[in-house]
């Protein structure tokens, strides 16, 4: 990736934090009422017995239970193709629970079911920053193009599905699901400008490397297909 591209990373996750304030903004003057009690309504329609606890399976996909394996398949996948990486993810998602604490408790708002802490969803937020990571990695790594856009299908598929589950479950509005969305986009293209950053000056240092290196390499030896006098 460039430095326009690194630059639209920057300018992306800028724009997603923008959005983000203005959601959680909106929350405070409860502009998003009319929105979050319609679409809890129409969630509702979907209700049926039989679907409870599917959603519920499918939510346990965005908490500690089960991140911690995705961080860890993930880990094995950096860990076969570039070792010295192989910290960056729980490092990454490290930082995506500090940072969805820290935005549920500003914005301390309640959740349908009244429990606390509801803006933003960190399951979405979560989901958003995994599979937007494992993407960028697959990428990187130049893996097969039929597993990138098998990624990119299976992260958005389990983003919208956890999503969904979270709102049939009642804990969380739809605004609470959008604002986890934006926040965690605008933390993983944060992220991914930050790994390109330090990826393009390890690679710009190991050509500045090689490029010393070759001269040395042939100091002294004569030119290709030239004959080397010899004493009479």
């Amino acid at each position: 990736m460039g430095p326009l591209g690194r630059r639209a990373l920057l300018a992306g996750a800028g724009l997603a934090f923008v959005g983000f304030l203005g959601l959680a903004g909106g929350t405070f003057q409860h502009h998003w009422q009319g929105v979050d009690q319609g679409a809890r309504e129409l969630v509702g329609l979907a209700r049926a017995a039989g679907f409870d606890t599917p959603m519920q399976t499918v939510s346990v996909l965005g908490n500690g239970s089960g991140m911690v394996p995705l961080i860890a398949l993930a880990s094995l996948l950096v860990w076969q193709y570039r070792r010295r990486w192989v910290i960056a993810v729980p490092i990454i998602m490290l930082g995506t629970g500090g940072l969805q604490l820290l935005a549920k408790w500003a914005v301390n708002r309640p959740r349908p079911n009244l429990t606390p802490w509801g803006f933003p969803s960190g399951h979405v937020l979560s989901l958003v920053v995994f599979f937007g990571l494992l993407v960028y990695l697959l990428c990187v790594f130049g893996i097969d193009r039929r597993w990138q856009w098998l990624g990119r299908g299976v992260g958005a598929g389990m983003v919208l599905a956890v999503a969904f589950s979270r709102l049939y479950l009642d804990f969380h509005w739809l605004s609470d699901v959008v604002g986890g969305f934006t926040l965690g986009l605008a933390y993983l293209l944060l992220t991914l400008w930050l790994l390109e950053y330090f990826r393009h000056r390890s690679l710009r240092a190991e050509a500045v490397t090689l490029a010393l290196a070759v001269p040395a390499i042939g100091l002294g030896d004569p030119p290709p297909n030239c004959e080397v006098p010899t004493p009479s």
